[in-house]
């Protein structure tokens, strides 16, 4: 019988239990697909503690791969055998078997494993748009990627090298440090041992970055800024050290008339087309060599708590994927 981690409150890594799950046939408009691996991400974390709220009881996980089973009525285009990834607003994906709108479906490309499209599908497309998108990163710009030993951080590393970016990656320990130097950091700043904007303004020459991409949040916002060049973008993309608190806009204007965005990857995916378009990108980038998906962890479902307890405490690096 098919399995499903659910929780029934918010609260700790505790609350994830694993149930049986009844899955119905696909409703008009639906796709069945049975995962053969499942992104683990820090969104997860948010959902399962309540910093994005969800209606309890309810799922966990936003990222998958799979194989479709069944088709529900008026689809198109989805045949049952194809390989397939997606990642939705609401949480579900750990589980053997889900029910999913075919219309946020992507095929998976000949070439991509299925463990690969799985973290793509949020981690790369999170890149993609932050990079091409959201601000769009050129040869000779300067950016800083916190959390660069990371799931994202990793790929937004990569891809900001293979653009011509000049790449300052933040990372948490030297052992991490060695790592994101491996994935396209030409410089790398060690929390605790250097002085991250003072840093950036020195390997800019005086200047600061460009852009940084910052999922971390409230222990890194303002030394964030304080790494911008006047007029440069802060792209503040995640919560993992807690929500950003209060601030004056002033703040923006004492550093050079800075631009700042709290993005998600779902307002720059929520048509068919644009969905199409940067899954055509991340998926182009790997084929072209430009970005090396890395699955350092993988967790059994039953196990799904252990990957959170793991992400939590900064234990992993690379990305995490529950194999089912």
């Amino acid at each position: 019988m098919p399995r499903a981690i659910r929780i029934q409150e918010t609260g700790g890594p505790e609350v994830m239990l694993l149930e049986q799950a009844v899955v119905p046939a696909p409703a008009a408009g639906n796709v069945q697909v049975e995962h053969t691996a499942i992104g683990v991400n820090y969104i997860d974390v948010y959902d399962r503690t309540g910093l994005y709220p969800q209606n309890l009881p309810g799922g966990l996980g936003r990222e998958a791969a799979g194989i479709v089973t069944a088709v529900g009525a008026r689809v198109k285009g989805i045949r049952v055998g194809d390989r397939v990834a997606y990642v939705l607003r609401v949480p579900g994906a750990y589980c053997d078997i889900r029910n999913v709108p075919a219309d946020r479906l992507v095929k998976i490309p000949a070439g991509v494993s299925d463990e690969h499209a799985a973290v793509l599908a949020l981690k790369g497309m999170t890149a993609c748009f932050l990079l091409r998108h959201c601000f769009r990163v050129e040869r000779g710009d300067v950016i800083v990627v916190h959390a660069a030993a990371g799931g994202v951080g990793t790929i937004l590393s990569q891809w900001g090298k293979a653009l011509g970016a000049m790449v300052i990656g933040v990372v948490g320990s030297e052992e991490k440090a060695k790592l994101a130097k491996k994935n396209g950091c030409k410089h790398v700043l060690v929390r605790g041992r250097d002085e991250i904007a003072a840093s950036v303004r020195k390997i800019s020459k005086g200047f600061g970055a460009h852009v940084v991409y910052d999922g971390v949040g409230k222990d890194t916002f303002i030394e964030s800024l304080d790494s911008l060049r006047k007029r440069g973008m802060m792209v503040s993309y995640g919560n993992a050290s807690g929500p950003v608190p209060p601030f004056s806009p002033g703040e923006l204007v004492k550093r050079g008339s800075l631009f700042l965005t709290r993005p998600t990857m779902f307002d720059y995916t929520e048509s068919r087309e644009d969905l199409e378009a940067v899954a055509r990108e991340t998926f182009a980038a790997v084929k072209k060599g430009w970005i090396k998906v890395r699955i350092n962890q993988r967790y059994k479902l039953a196990d799904a708590a252990q990957a959170h307890r793991d992400l939590e405490a900064r234990k992993t690096v690379g990305a995490s994927v529950i194999v089912p």
